[in-house]
């Protein structure tokens, strides 16, 4: 059999933003007065936290005609994501977050989202892509809010899939970009076939379930979205039951839980450190668990590396800007009894 040669280590779909931290930390969210610009995006962050560890990454997403989008693609540029995917959308805008820092459990969120030109991304955008030389695809559950993005996301992952490229799916929950709960959980079962690893919070992982009411006493009327209520294990277990090689369950500082289609679960201990803001943390742990795995690295040490990147990030005023380098998050490690 010819040995596969690959051109990218991971290419990433989905959004991308300019992000706006407010400098002013702890101040309520009225009385801001200023911010620093960032990039942003989850799959965004992800590419670029994948690329400071040293693989070679490549992003999907799009940009409109307009600076925002020159922004996006100057930051990415000078930090070795390859671009030449990405397709400017005239008649669309570069997206835009807002948020406040108000340590240690306050982070207002404002997303500007209206006409996003990554919600117009589309499968002749996806055909450009040489998944089959890639060794990964990341995508997201945001990804799936709105057509034609959605249906782009869609066969991305049908053609990595078919291609033996390995999918790994963040499950992303962003309540207000999805016009109903229930359909978020819809779009995310209709994708996990093609998925190999999917990624999310306790929550996320509920919202995945929503539409299973009889079985997670849920009443579609009590739905108070980001907050949802269900059985957990029970949400875990059909997850699972979808084909999936893993499901990866962020717990925040107290690491991970891997659960694996056999039926064994590995938790990871996360790592403690004083919190400056938790925006992205996921994304950074996505970054290292992916270059862990792809590293092959068992499911322990390659986790432990992805909760070594969030914890660094944590501590950081932003996201993609503040992405840890291989050695940073290796010497973090070791600096705490290591693997």
């Amino acid at each position: 059999m010819t040995k596969r040669s690959f051109t990218y280590d991971l290419i990433a779909m989905g959004r991308s933003s300019i992000d706006l931290y407010s400098k002013n930390v702890g101040a309520p969210f009225i009385e801001i007065k200023s911010f620093a610009s960032y990039v942003g995006g989850s799959p965004t962050n992800i590419a670029v936290g994948a690329r400071r560890l040293g693989l070679r990454t490549a992003l999907l997403t799009a940009v409109g005609e307009d600076p925002v989008g020159d922004f996006i693609l100057n930051f990415l540029e000078n930090e070795g994501v390859d671009t030449k995917f990405v397709p400017r959308k005239p008649a669309s805008r570069s997206s835009a977050v807002i948020l406040g820092i108000e340590p240690p459990d306050k982070f207002p969120l404002v997303f500007y989202r209206d006409n996003a030109a990554d919600t117009q991304l589309t499968i002749d955008d996806v055909l450009e892509l040489p998944l089959a030389k890639s060794r990964a695809l990341e995508i997201s559950g945001t990804g799936l809010s709105k057509d034609p993005a959605r249906s782009a996301t869609l066969f991305a992952a049908e053609q990595a899939h078919e291609a033996d490229t390995v999918v790994f799916l963040d499950i992303d929950f962003r309540a207000d970009q999805w016009h109903d709960p229930l359909a978020f959980g819809v779009a995310i079962r209709s994708i996990l076939p093609l998925v190999h690893i999917a990624i999310g919070t306790e929550e996320e992982i509920k919202a995945a379930m929503l539409t299973q009411a009889s079985q997670l006493s849920i009443e579609h009327s009590q739905i108070s979205a980001p907050e949802v209520s269900g059985d957990l294990d029970f949400a875990i277990k059909r997850l699972i039951g979808y084909g999936l090689e893993a499901l990866v369950v962020k717990r925040g500082d107290k690491g991970v839980s891997i659960f694996l289609n056999q039926g064994k679960v590995i938790d990871v201990p996360g790592f403690q450190v004083e919190i400056y803001n938790v925006l992205g943390a996921g994304d950074a742990f996505a970054s290292g668990f992916i270059y862990g795995y792809l590293k092959g690295w068992d499911w322990y040490k390659a986790a432990r590396m992805g909760n070594a990147c969030g914890a660094i990030l944590v501590t950081k005023p932003g996201v993609a800007n503040f992405m840890p380098l291989e050695k940073e998050a290796l010497q973090f490690i070791d600096e705490r009894a290591g693997f």
